[in-house]
């Protein structure tokens, strides 16, 4: 190695170097960038990454490489760039996650293709060379003559000719090209199209969340209400003002089924629909949206978590409801859950958020006695609807005969129910037809050959299904391991139910509401819509009706297993059943009807049970803190589970004992494992799994940087990391 001192490095001088970060899972990577583009933080520029051509965002200093060495990059056409605040979000994501930062980048650049310049639609109006007086031509010239631009396609069509009399239109100069934009323009939503009247406490929430909005400041409210209590129309006197003051409003709903009573009760407050973000989305309208919210056009979005990540001009509010949903935490690829980031996004780009459920989760729960967030009760339902009347059914007193599900006093509130001309639902968070097949003669049960896992009976389609993998098989006609053909279906999903309820009550309309058989927002929009016409008497479904949905005539609800996941080793399991139960309960009595909930359970002495009963959420609340705290749970403590996963069993094991013999030995931190997963073989892959916990002191980043980057593993075991999780299977 030789001694001298390198020569210093010196740039063009038309050139710099900058640190541009690709959607891929590496660090920023230095590019050199001519001086006339004039780079700053968030502008897209196209890179050659590995000889492929690759869209970057400029992202900071370069690294020091040497220019010699460094590829150009080139700002797009337009200029397009990120707004700094989303680019401090993902910054701020990805050092919380342990993520690589290109792979948060990622979720703000799922269309790349919005970042090039609008292509516009070519149209045709009315020209004014003159033309021969053919009747097709004059035909054209007719429907061209109010002077409104149309497509070729449109023309002809309303004309009643072929293109090609169109076409000669146009090169005659009959018909003149006029430039549309790509798509027409979003609607805009009028924040005084309705006057909302607000009783006492709506009024007094509203106006504290009204003056955080015109402060501009970034604080957090958790709108704490009640089922029917009023809780959006109360957060859209907020949305009006951020529309009222210029600044756009970013309203979070945890499910695309949610969305379908939402987005006309916003349209009936505002005149006009909100843009929508959501997986169901054409790449199309996914391009269209995300061009608009980044210029300003769009004011206001309705979406699922990603939609955190669009690059909002001028953020003005965020509302999260519905907070304490599980299906905020996204469990694959960038591990993060929605609510928190969405206080961060907040923090960020300097906005109020508001937080609103009836059952707030007992992290935000916490934050809001402390005062570290403020807390806003709505006690009253919403007009003259009343709390509904919660009853359980003890089964261990021998309810029903056997192999049935509706026990006697839930089969005769239905049959009370339907003759009052009134509307019900039942509950059971199951789909299919049973959770598990297996063969009377021998025991053998029917499990997923890629996952540990139990296949569901959906007999409707007769098919053995994994809803981990979606393996999916025919029912067979015998045992594959004793060739008996004793196969019985054990337990009950939805289907189950409501076969045996059309076999009580076959003059009834029911209909099936689960994932499987309501394909897409569509689907759901139609069985809302046919409930809300009285179309359907009695819907039967999953979580998927437990929430956010107004049935004027729903009078009853029965919930068929009210002991279904309350106790699977999991320290919120308690807490989301309790949640679950409450917002399926809420959906009965919403209007003039009074109404009652029939709780099935083999556990009536559970506190779950008893706080529903009594409708004493607080109590069950403090209770839970009780515990969570004794055991330093969040949100007293912190968890990061480690989850190890790879084709070869034994590799995965081992791994896991090296990473439990590494880890660091420091005050206030445990690690636990490592162990099977509950799944231990999930998509074909074995897992392990380690949790660590720790002091709320601890920084849990810090510790598992330390730890995590000091160990060597195999490139056939991978490993992910999810700080705070909230499943733990």
């Amino acid at each position: 190695m030789s001694d001298a001192a390198p020569k210093p490095v010196n740039l063009p001088e038309d050139q710099d170097a900058y640190g541009v970060l690709t959607p891929l899972p590496l660090p920023s990577l230095d590019y050199l960038l001519a001086a006339e583009d004039a780079p700053t933080r968030g502008l897209a520029v196209m890179v050659d990454v590995g000889g492929r051509k690759r869209i970057g965002i400029v992202w900071g200093k370069p690294a020091g490489i040497e220019a010699r060495k460094l590829k150009k990059a080139n700002a797009l056409c337009g200029r397009p760039s990120l707004p700094l605040d989303l680019c401090d979000f993902i910054d701020w994501l990805a050092a919380y996650t342990l993520a690589p930062p290109g792979l948060v980048l990622a979720m703000a650049l799922r269309n790349p293709e919005a970042l090039n310049p609008p292509k516009p639609r070519l149209a045709y109006a009315i020209g004014s060379a003159e033309q021969k007086p053919t009747k097709a031509r004059a035909r054209v010239l007719a429907v061209a003559a109010d002077g409104l631009a149309r497509t070729a396609v449109d023309l002809a069509a309303e004309a009643g000719v072929g293109g090609s009399v169109v076409k000669g239109l146009i090169q005659s100069g009959g018909l003149k090209t006029v430039c549309l934009p790509e798509f027409p323009p979003q609607p805009v939503p009028d924040p005084d199209f309705a006057e909302t009247v607000l009783n006492p406490e709506q009024a007094i929430a509203a106006a504290s969340i009204l003056a955080d909005v015109k402060a501009q400041a970034f604080k957090v409210s958790l709108l704490d209400g009640i089922t029917g209590s009023g809780k959006t129309e109360t957060y859209f006197e907020a949305v009006a003002e951020a529309l009222r003051g210029g600044r756009q409003a970013l309203i979070l709903l945890p499910e695309i089924a949610l969305t379908v009573q939402f987005l006309d009760r916003f349209a009936a407050r505002f005149g006009a629909r909100p843009a929508e973000w959501h997986s169901e989305l054409s790449a199309r309208e996914r391009r269209r949206i995300w061009r608009a919210v980044g210029t300003g056009e769009v004011k206001a979005v309705v979406g699922a978590r990603s939609a955190l990540f669009l690059p909002f001009e001028k953020l003005g509010l965020i509302v999260v409801d519905e907070e304490h949903e599980q299906a905020y935490k996204q469990e694959e690829g960038v591990i993060y859950h929605a609510r928190d980031m969405a206080v961060i996004r907040g923090k960020i780009a300097s906005c109020p958020v508001i937080l609103a459920s009836a059952t707030p989760s007992l992290e935000s729960f916490v934050n809001a006695e402390s005062g570290r967030y403020a807390h806003l009760k709505l006690t009253q339902r919403h007009g003259v609807a009343e709390l509904p009347k919660v009853e359980l059914i003890d089964l261990r007193k021998g309810h029903g005969d056997p192999g049935t599900y509706l026990s006697p006093p839930l089969r005769d509130a239905l049959k009370n129910t339907l003759a009052a001309g009134e509307q019900a639902m039942l509950f059971l968070n199951r789909r299919g037809f049973a959770p598990l097949t297996l063969c009377e003669s021998c025991g053998h049960k029917f499990t997923c050959r890629h996952c540990s896992a139990w296949l569901v009976e959906h007999r409707k389609r007769g098919t053995l299904v994994c809803h981990h993998c979606g393996f999916e098989m025919k029912i067979p006609d015998a045992c594959p391991t004793c060739g008996e053909k004793h196969l019985i279906a054990c337990g009950p999903g939805v289907e189950r139910i409501a076969e045996e309820f059309q076999i009580l009550f076959p003059e009834v309309r029911a209909k099936i509401a689960s994932s499987d058989t309501l394909d897409g927002p569509n689907a759901m929009q139609t069985a809302i819509r046919a409930m809300q016409k009285r179309e359907i008497d009695v819907l039967i479904g999953t979580q998927v009706i437990a929430k956010g949905h107004h049935f004027p005539h729903l009078t009853l609800v029965g919930v068929i297993d009210g002991d279904l996941g309350g106790s699977d080793g999991d320290p919120r399991a308690r807490e989301r059943t309790f949640q679950l139960l409450h917002q399926v309960s809420g959906r009965a009595g919403r209007a003039e009807h009074p109404g009652t909930v029939l709780i099935q359970t083999r556990n009536p002495a559970d506190a779950v049970m008893q706080a529903l009963v009594k409708q004493d959420r607080d109590a069950f609340y403090r209770q839970e803190m009780m515990y969570r705290e004794k055991a330093g749970a969040p949100p007293f403590g912190r968890l990061a589970a480690i989850i190890l996963s790879g084709l070869k069993s034994d590799e995965v094991r081992e791994t896991g004992r090296v990473l439990a013999r590494t880890a660091p030995n420091v005050r206030g931190v445990k690690v636990w494992g490592p162990a099977p997963a509950f799944y231990a073989l999930l998509r074909g892959l074995a897992r392990e799994r380690l949790l660590v916990q720790a002091d709320k002191s601890v920084n849990i980043q810090a510790y598992l940087h330390a730890w995590l980057n000091k160990v060597k593993l195999s490139r056939s075991v991978r490993l992910t990391v999810d700080v705070d999780p909230v499943s733990f299977f």
